[in-house]
């Protein structure tokens, strides 16, 4: 049985016990399903070519920094293992652990690690690599925000195979916050090693080239049986470019393509297409700190200012849904209920009149091509603002320069989140103080919020916690979340069991074959 906090977390009296989890791969919660109804049985062997979306400018190869890639991420995600991964039953399964279990007060978590891991040069994983790994991924910039309330110092080993993580305050959430960036290296690998360094999971690097690599199948995988001989990753600059090559034969597996190859695609009957809806949230980001959006009636009025079906029709060509100004959508504790926001310029200019915002300026919305819409995004809404008198000019920024220059610190500017099933996951980066806090905001009654969520003593307790939460993410927050971008991948006719999980499961490619 899987320990999530959505099932029955108090049964009886046990909170305590533990809990075992199904495999990796292949049980009721594995993360891919048939791309098409084809079906058949899983053959071995076979080279899948993948495109994934990358700038060389922004190409990381530390497991611990900011994938600004998907082409990155994919690769290190194949590589390395984290504690923890996505599932489609619930939304935490096991990864490289197997078990894992609170204290009665929700503050000490103990982690079983897989029994019979190895890394890929044949070396045991142990509970010193993992707390060592965990310890230097929370000593970056992001880590407080990777690691929410854990200090570097309370990551403990209990023998060889039992990590220990100790949380500041009660926090039922642990599991999850461990499923996307936990990536285990072997202990003391020096810095000018990691982007080569063997990792624990399903392939392992063979080589890479200017963004592009080529993966092997790790025959000693502790999750259990992969079919793939190689994946050949290659590196697009552009969806259109992936599309391309895909329609032309060239790859295998184009990886979140976007809607407009969707569309062009959608008649061609060699070519499966993959819709995860509830993929990607895409959110314009207000600096709440300081500048021209630091008062909150001015962020409501951008709120009021948009059109959200429009937006979700022309930029997502209706590959998509409505968003309500709340992270977490596909999380089944997504606040449904809250008032749902819609266009009233009226409003918006009575709100702009009395923050004293100056409508002489023109105000630099910044974006980037990183992923499909989000460049189309920033210019449908300066043309929304523009019939409210708010003129916005848009700035496409590339992408090295934009999260050097304008993430975390910009005053307004587009972003994307590959993950959106989780409220609280995402909860966790807008703390007071977090090291991913986009908008710069600090809310007391957020944090409130977050601390009673994660540590509520029963369920009834969280719900309301979450909901409160959610209510003042949607009054205060400052992200104007317009809609969710349905995840979509194209394949080629032999591709099978590709990820139907939304969000970063899309990585996790270890089950798919390739038919005769």
């Amino acid at each position: 049985m899987i320990w999530t906090r959505r099932q029955a977390l108090w049964t009886g009296g046990g909170i305590g016990t533990a809990a075992l989890l199904t495999a990796c791969g292949g049980g009721k919660d594995a993360a891919s399903s048939p791309a098409d109804s084809s079906g058949g049985t899983p053959r071995k062997g076979g080279t899948l070519r993948v495109g994934a979306l990358g700038r060389a400018s922004a190409t990381t190869r530390d497991p611990h920094g900011n994938q600004g890639n998907e082409s990155d991420y994919l690769i290190i995600a194949l590589v390395h293992d984290t504690l923890t991964a996505p599932g489609l039953k619930d939304n935490t399964v096991g990864r490289l652990a197997t078990a894992w279990k609170p204290s009665a007060d929700l503050r000490t978590w103990r982690f079983t690690l897989a029994e019979g891991a190895v890394f890929h040069d044949g070396s045991p994983v142990t509970a010193d690599d993992v707390v060592w790994s965990l310890r230097r991924l929370r000593d970056t910039p992001a880590g407080a925000s990777r690691l929410p309330g854990v200090k570097a110092e309370n990551i403990t080993a209990d023998g060889k195979g039992t990590v220990v993580l100790v949380s500041d305050v009660a926090n039922a959430e642990l599991p999850l916050l461990t499923r996307l960036s936990t990536f285990v290296l072997k202990k003391d690998t020096p810095d000018k090693e990691i982007p080569k360094a063997p990792g624990t999971g399903p392939f392992k690097l063979d080589w890479f080239r200017g963004g592009n690599a080529r993966l092997l199948r790790n025959d000693k995988w502790h999750g259990g049986r992969v079919h793939l001989d190689a994946v050949e990753v290659t590196m697009f600059e552009s969806p259109q470019a992936m599309a391309n090559a895909l329609l032309g034969g060239q790859i295998d597996l184009a990886s979140n393509v976007g809607p407009v190859a969707a569309r062009s695609a959608a008649s061609r009957k060699d070519v499966q297409l993959v819709r995860r809806p509830g993929d990607m949230a895409m959110p314009l980001v207000m600096r709440t700190a300081d500048g021209p959006f630091a008062d909150v009636r001015v962020r409501e009025a951008m709120k009021l200012v948009v059109d959200r079906e429009a937006m979700v029709e022309q930029v997502l060509s209706g590959y998509g849904t409505v968003a309500n100004d709340v992270l977490g959508t596909a999380d089944p504790a997504y606040a449904k209920d809250l008032p749902r926001r819609t266009r009233d310029l009226a409003r918006a200019g009575k709100l702009l009149g009395e923050a004293g915002f100056d409508l002489s300026k023109t105000y630099d919305l910044v974006t980037t091509e990183d992923v499909p819409g989000l460049a189309e995004s920033a210019t449908l809404f300066a043309n929304h603002a523009r019939e409210a008198g708010v003129k916005i000019k848009v700035v496409k920024q590339e992408s090295g320069a934009f999260y050097e220059k304008t993430w975390l610190k910009g005053s307004f500017y587009t972003n994307y989140w590959g993950t959106n099933d989780s409220v609280i996951f995402l909860a966790a980066k807008m703390i007071t103080g977090a090291g991913q806090n986009e908008a710069g905001w600090s809310d007391p009654g957020f944090d409130g919020a977050y601390r009673k969520a994660v540590g509520a003593p029963d369920e009834k307790a969280r719900a309301t916690a979450l909901r409160e939460l959610q209510r003042i993410e949607h009054d205060r927050s400052g992200y104007l979340l317009w809609g969710v971008a349905d995840g979509i991948d194209l394949a080629g006719p032999k591709v099978r069991d590709l990820p139907r999980l939304p969000g970063y499961g899309r990585v996790q490619l270890e089950r798919v074959w390739l038919a005769r």
